[in-house]
């Protein structure tokens, strides 16, 4: 009889947890917001089982090379990097956003590059790259991006090549990271794995200068001008990534 009163403690408090939990908001599930998110203004960009609110980059469809596949968004690899010849590409958010604090996970297959754009401008013939600043996705042990640019700023987290990482806290590929990009009347810092490791502003003098010493103006003078308002997309550079708990909130104050 002991046990069995010590038993039906135990299970009562565990309850008693669960209900706590419930009421403060808890942990969400995949793909979820928690009561407390939903409260504070935060909103689904993917729901884990459809490509609502997503289509290609000047493409009014969701294009094949892209899947939904156990609760991720998948970027299916065309075997020839950026050159794989099918229906793929970046794909963008139906909606664009000025300020805003982004969240999601992304995992990397092996020798893997991909791209987290925001403030994008969508352009006839180009892909997303030449309108917006990219965080990167990267298997830094094994892809040569890594190696390029100055001081690693082609690596994992980064603004690519033009603000390096630090500290450098990407996991390996095929384990998921969590990211987060917040923009606010042109501060942007990006999170990666919990830790701030990137912080820069639009459209000041030492923008304009940093962006002049980059790849950028040769693939569009205009770059340095990033819109106040833009798209969110993620890139297809020809490798398997996936990504997923995407969420946002607007903080249009």
């Amino acid at each position: 009889m002991k046990k069995f009163f010590s038993l039906l403690l135990a299970v009562a408090f565990v309850f008693s947890l669960s209900c706590k939990s419930t009421k403060t908001g808890g942990s969400a599930g995949l793909n979820q917001l928690t009561k407390q998110e939903k409260e504070d203004g935060w909103v689904l960009l993917f729901d884990g089982k459809s490509s609502e609110g997503w289509r290609g980059n000047n493409k009014a469809h969701f294009p094949a090379g892209w899947e939904i596949a156990d609760g991720t968004l998948h970027c299916k690899a065309s075997g020839q990097g950026e050159a794989g010849a099918r229906d793929g590409g970046d794909i963008i958010t139906t909606k664009e956003y000025s300020n805003f604090h982004l969240k999601l996970e992304w995992k990397i297959a092996p020798g893997g590059n991909s791209g987290i754009f925001y403030l994008g401008r969508e352009q006839e013939g180009w892909p997303i790259y030449k309108t917006a600043p990219e965080m990167q996705v990267l298997d830094n042990e094994r892809h040569p991006d890594a190696l390029l640019g100055k001081d690693g700023n082609r690596k994992a987290g980064s603004l690519y090549d033009l603000i390096p990482a630090k500290p450098q806290n990407a996991k390996a590929a095929g384990e998921w990271n969590s990211v987060e990009v917040i923009c606010y009347k042109g501060t942007v810092v990006h999170k990666q794995n919990g830790e701030t490791i990137v912080e820069y502003h639009l459209w000041t003098d030492d923008w304009k200068k940093l962006v002049a010493g980059s790849k950028f103006p040769g693939l569009n003078p205009d770059w340095a001008d990033v819109p106040k308002q833009g798209v969110i997309a993620l890139q297809d550079h020809g490798d398997d990534v996936w990504f997923r708990n995407i969420k946002i909130k607007e903080m249009n104050y």
